[in-house]
C-alpha cells in the first residue's frame, strides 16, 4: 500500500440520498418515532417498577427488553438525525467503533432475552405447578445477566477484530450508522476473517436461538391444545401472542439481513430493512405488549387515575 498511505480518522455516513426537503421531512418523522420509542419503553419500565403485581418473571424480562430497546434506539437514531440535518458532518473513528460495538451488544442481548422469555412462557404453560420453583428470582436474574454479558463479550470479539484494520479506501460509510458490514467494506486489508465471524456470529445468535424459540412454542402449542376449556386456551394464547409478534418482527428482519443470501439482495434494500429493525421495532414493541396485554393496560389505567386524583 506504500509508505504514503493516509489512514482515515473519521467517517461520513451517507445515510439516505434524498433532497433537502425530504431529509427535513424524515428528520421530523424520525424524531417523532424516536420520542414514541423512548416514551413507550420508558412507560413499560416505569409501570413494571411501580406496580408490585407486575413483579413477576415475565415482566422482569419485559423490563429488560424495554431497556435494550431504549439503548438500541439511543445508539443509532441521534446520529441519524444529525446526518439528516447536516449530511457532511463526520463521525470520529472512536465514535464509529463505539456505535458498532454498542449496536452488536444490544442486538445480541435482545436475541437472547427473547429466547429467555420464550422459555419463561414454556415453563408457565407446560409446567405451571413447578413454575415458581423453576423460575426463581435467582434463576431469572442469572438468565438476564447472562444475556447482557454474552452480548458484551461476543461484540467485543468483533470489535477486537475490527480495530486493527487500516481504513484508507474511503471515509464514506454507505449506511445511516456504523453498521459492521458497511464499515468493513472501507478497510484496505483482507477482511475475510471479519466477514466469516460476522456470519458465524449471526448464525449462532439468530438461527440457534430462533430454533429454540420454535421448539418452545411447539411444546406450548401441544400443551394448549390439551386444555379442555376454550377460555383456558384463549388465556394461554394471549400470554404468548405479544411475544410471538415481537419475535417475528425482530428475528425476521435480522435473519434476512445477516443470514440470508449474500447475492440478489440490493444493499439499499438491506439498509432500509435495518432502519425498520433499529427504529421501528423498538417503537412497536411497547405498543404490541400494551395493546395485547390486559395487565399492562390495567396498570396504566390505575396510574392515570391516581394522577387525576393527585
Amino acid at each position: 500500500m506504500g509508505n504514503n498511505m493516509t489512514l482515515i480518522t473519521e467517517f461520513i455516513l451517507l445515510g439516505f440520498p434524498l433532497g433537502p426537503r425530504m431529509q427535513m421531512l424524515l428528520f421530523a418523522l424520525f424524531s417523532l418515532f424516536y420520542a414514541f420509542t423512548l416514551l413507550g419503553n420508558g412507560t413499560i419500565v416505569g409501570l413494571i417498577c411501580l406496580d408490585s403485581r407486575l413483579h413477576t418473571p415475565m415482566y422482569f424480562f419485559l423490563s429488560h427488553l424495554a431497556i435494550v430497546d431504549i439503548a438500541y434506539a439511543c445508539n443509532t437514531v441521534p446520529q441519524m438525525l444529525v446526518n439528516l440535518l447536516d449530511p457532511a458532518k463526520p463521525i470520529s473513528f472512536a465514535g464509529c467503533m463505539t456505535q458498532t460495538f454498542l449496536f452488536l451488544t444490544f442486538a445480541i442481548t435482545e436475541c437472547l432475552l427473547l429466547v429467555v422469555m420464550s422459555y419463561d412462557r414454556y415453563v408457565a404453560i407446560c409446567h405451571p405447578l413447578r413454575y415458581s420453583a423453576i423460575m426463581s428470582w435467582k434463576v431469572c436474574s442469572t438468565m438476564a445477566m447472562t444475556s447482557w454479558i454474552t452480548g458484551v463479550l461476543l461484540s467485543l470479539v468483533h470489535l477486537l477484530l475490527l480495530l486493527p484494520l487500516p481504513f484508507c479506501v474511503s471515509q464514506k460509510v454507505n449506511h445511516f450508522f456504523c453498521e459492521i458490514t458497511a464499515v468493513l467494506k472501507l478497510a484496505c486489508a483482507d477482511t475475510h476473517l471479519n466477514e466469516t465471524m460476522v456470519l458465524a456470529g449471526a448464525v449462532s445468535v439468530l438461527v440457534g436461538p430462533f430454533s429454540s424459540i420454535v421448539v418452545s412454542y411447539a411444546c406450548i402449542l401441544g400443551a394448549v391444545l390439551r386444555i379442555q376449556s376454550g377460555e383456558g386456551q384463549r388465556k394461554a394464547f394471549s400470554t404468548c401472542s405479544s411475544h410471538l409478534c415481537v419475535v417475528a418482527l425482530f428475528y425476521g428482519t435480522a435473519i434476512v439481513m445477516y443470514v440470508g443470501p449474500r447475492h440478489g439482495n440490493p444493499k439499499e434494500q438491506k439498509k432500509y430493512l435495518l432502519l425498520f429493525h433499529s427504529l421501528f421495532n423498538p417503537m412497536l414493541n411497547p405498543l404490541i405488549y400494551s395493546l395485547r396485554n390486559s395487565d399492562v393496560k390495567n396498570t396504566l389505567r390505575r396510574v392515570l387515575r391516581m394522577q387525576r386524583v393527585l
